[in-house]
């Protein structure tokens, strides 16, 4: 790991900025299929989510059920989310994806089955979203590692930061579809629209152009491949770190289907409608954030770790406003950091991890990432039920920013830096500084 240019710079991956415009990615032909498929299937998945959230919290009227659901769809990451690098580094990327895809279309239309015969219960969502979990394990590791083989080296940040501006353009479409087809002909509906839009990234495979592929260095089956991967990262600070602080943002930052529910249910009074818009603002914020990423140069991880505390601290004041109309304008200024957050993580990890290696990284960044969400969803399910949201949200923050600013301190330990305050007239305020550099006299 390595500081930028500079006295006054943060911890950050080695790293040469490429000249990318913000669409850059796009002109790979490979990626535009990728990326149109994937626009119909998370458009399909953010329909069935809110979908689910709602349904759930319909029929039992409980925060806790919601949490619960989200930890069903999130334990078997943090239980077997390492082995699916290890099988994403052993075959070809591309064809588990088939698997991965077609096994998600028939989860959403099982589910779509039972709404719309009437026979739906609690526990057949529970079911559900833990086998989607299960298909996650795998499908997470290898389309975040398959990017680089579409895109090429120069382009994984640009490519990263497009996969998150996409999957935010589908989180807006998403709700919108789901809420009109609910209100018009019932969930169910909502739930085969998602198990149908699988099709289209399957199509978008099959006409990939193979030869145009990067292809990664296939790991060959052996024992041990689990604990090489843990080993490597552990060596490289400019891993391990970001990874910590994802975790703590994972866990206790990204509850959103159980605080935006009952702001909009409880707080609010504002129903599904408003539910709805909540999320929607959200994605509005995350797709600008998106869209900022892919136009920076670099990924510095100072701005991860700036992001980080600004995300924390933004959740503590919105927990307590008191007015819909100030409170939902603050989501969407809160998307923006989040995917801020998110994309710088990614992009940092990626990039500092040789090619043979991605996979059983990607997987312990995204274990780490939604893993712990198992963890967080019941508990600050629970505390909102008992204590109310204001004080659910309000804590999830507090411990995010407490995180990053830990995370940071360490960083710059790592980077033999040290944290340097000079409050005189004309100076940069708060910077790092060398171990062992003296401020410069007035």
């Amino acid at each position: 790991m390595s500081s930028g240019p500079g006295a006054h710079s943060a911890p950050a991956p080695q790293e040469t900025p490429a000249r990318t415009s913000m669409f850059s990615s796009l002109k790979i032909r490979n990626y535009r299929l990728f990326a149109t498929g994937a626009v119909v299937s998370n458009t399909g998945t953010w329909m069935a989510r809110i979908t689910q959230d709602w349904l759930v919290l319909s029929i039992t009227g409980s925060s806790a059920a919601v949490g619960i659901t989200t930890a069903m769809q999130f334990l078997p990451m943090l239980l077997f989310g390492l082995y699916g690098g290890v099988i994403a580094d052993r075959f070809t990327k591309r064809s588990l994806l088939f698997c991965t895809q077609g096994a998600m279309s028939l989860g959403g239309l099982f589910l779509a089955v039972l709404t719309l015969t009437g026979h739906v219960e609690v526990w057949h969502v529970y079911l559900t979203a833990f086998f989607t979990g299960l298909v996650t394990v795998v499908d997470n590791p290898t389309r975040q590692s398959f990017v680089s083989e579409m895109v090429g080296p120069d382009q994984v940040r640009n490519a990263v930061s497009l996969n998150s501006a996409n999957f935010q353009t589908a989180r807006l479409l998403g709700p919108a579809v789901a809420s009109v087809l609910t209100a018009a002909v019932g969930p169910g509906w909502a739930f085969l629209a998602n198990g149908l839009s699988f099709l289209a990234p399957i199509t978008g495979l099959l006409l990939m152009r193979t030869r145009e592929l990067h292809h990664s260095p296939r790991r060959p089956r052996g024992k041990g491949q689990l604990r090489e991967g843990l080993n490597y990262v552990s060596k490289h600070p400019d891993l391990i770190w970001p990874i910590v602080l994802v975790g703590f943002v994972g866990t206790f930052g990204f509850n959103f289907p159980i605080w935006l529910s009952a702001f909009a249910n409880g707080t609010f009074h504002g129903g599904v409608g408003m539910y709805g818009l909540f999320n929607t603002l959200m994605a509005v914020g995350s797709l600008v954030g998106a869209l900022l990423a892919a136009r920076r140069g670099t990924s510095r991880l100072r701005i991860l770790v700036g992001a980080a505390i600004c995300f924390g601290m933004l959740q503590v004041i919105t927990a307590w406003l008191p007015s819909v109309w100030v409170f939902a304008p603050m989501i969407a200024v809160i998307g923006v950091v989040g995917l801020t957050v998110n994309v710088t993580a990614n992009s940092s990890v990626q990039m500092g991890t040789d090619p043979e290696m991605r996979g059983r990284v990607m997987s312990l960044f995204m274990m780490v990432f939604t893993g712990g969400t198992p963890l967080g969803g019941p508990l600050f399910g629970w505390l909102t039920d008992t204590y109310g949201v204001r004080v659910s949200f309000t804590l999830g923050g507090a411990i995010c920013a407490v995180a990053a600013m830990g995370v940071g301190l360490m960083l710059a330990r790592a980077a033999n830096l040290r944290l340097e305050v000079d409050l005189r007239r004309g100076r940069r305020h708060v910077s790092f500084v060398p171990r062992g550099e003296l401020a410069t006299a007035a």
